[in-house]
């Protein structure tokens, strides 16, 4: 059957306002090498309809720059949400970004996490209405991760056991993350020690929730500002189910300068106060009480 002129012009117009599925929010500071490599893992995703919004936490403008060229010949669209550097300021440029999204599901992770080509679709497969999804991840050290290709990436090559360790990664137990399929993969989900949180580096859920809770609590800097969030959300009655061995991306290697012991303590009073008064609603989120 032939379709006329005008009614294809239709199916073309929808398709072009359609939503995306996920919004994928990327969180980096000045790894311009590193967020290359993440941006090609989410070339070769085996699901089209997601969006990027990359949240800049003040990088020089060669991030700028490697963005733009990236999204030149992109096979989704790209949004770079940046602000000036003023130290670490992370909670802040997310909640930037969130009200960005235009999908009603976020995924959240960093600029230095390289996602198998199964990622998106792991968790668009697995999200549920009320709860989050609580992702795991793969560290590479030093040298490796400096190794990886763009066509190590192209053929996800840079996931296989055999690959990674001819290229320094010793063996482990947490090689199973990249191995599990089937009745392996959800048997050690269930099994294994670690809670399920939000960890900011594979983590998704509803947009609705993250507003509901508004988004992160600005005045947390670096140690526990995405577990805190986390926690409020249990607080509004969200579940968290663990998907470690499910959705997994490669964590490339990298110095934590910016850390001070100072930050460790805020925000653990921090969070100590959200989990004892059972906080939901931060006053200090994307919305200013």
């Amino acid at each position: 059957m032939k379709l006329s002129i005008a009614y294809r012009a239709k199916i073309v117009i929808f398709t072009a306002m359609q939503l995306p599925e996920i919004t994928v929010i990327i969180s980096t500071y000045n790894q311009p090498k590193w967020l290359q490599k993440v941006l090609l893992g989410y070339e070769h995703q085996s699901v089209n309809n997601f969006e990027v919004i990359i949240a800049d936490d003040g990088s020089t403008e060669e991030t700028g720059k490697l963005i733009s060229e990236f999204s030149k010949t992109s096979k989704f669209p790209i949004e770079h949400i940046w602000h000036e550097d003023l130290g670490f300021r992370k909670t802040m440029i997310l909640n930037k970004a969130i009200p960005v999204a235009k999908s009603d599901y976020l995924l959240f992770t960093d600029g230095d996490c390289i996602p198998r080509n199964d990622f998106l679709e792991t968790h668009l497969k697995l999200r549920k209405a009320g709860w989050f999804l609580s992702g795991g991840y793969f560290k590479l050290p030093k040298g490796t991760s400096e190794e990886i290709t763009k066509d190590d990436i192209n053929s996800q090559r840079c996931f296989d056991v055999g690959w990674l360790k001819s290229k320094g990664v010793p063996s482990s137990f947490k090689l199973n993350k990249l191995t599990s399929r089937g009745f392996k993969e959800h048997f050690l989900n269930f099994i294994t020690p670690t809670k399920a949180t939000w960890d900011g580096m594979n983590v998704s859920g509803w947009k609705k929730d993250v507003l509901l809770v508004n988004g992160f609590d600005e005045r947390m800097q670096y140690g526990g500002e995405d577990r805190e969030i986390g926690e409020r959300l249990f607080n509004l009655g969200i579940k968290a189910k663990q998907i470690r061995y499910s959705a997994i991306c490669l964590h490339l290697y990298h110095e934590r300068g910016y850390v001070a012991p100072e930050m460790i303590t805020r925000n653990n009073a921090i969070r100590k106060v959200t989990k004892r008064e059972k906080v939901i609603r931060t006053p200090f989120g994307i919305e200013k009480d």
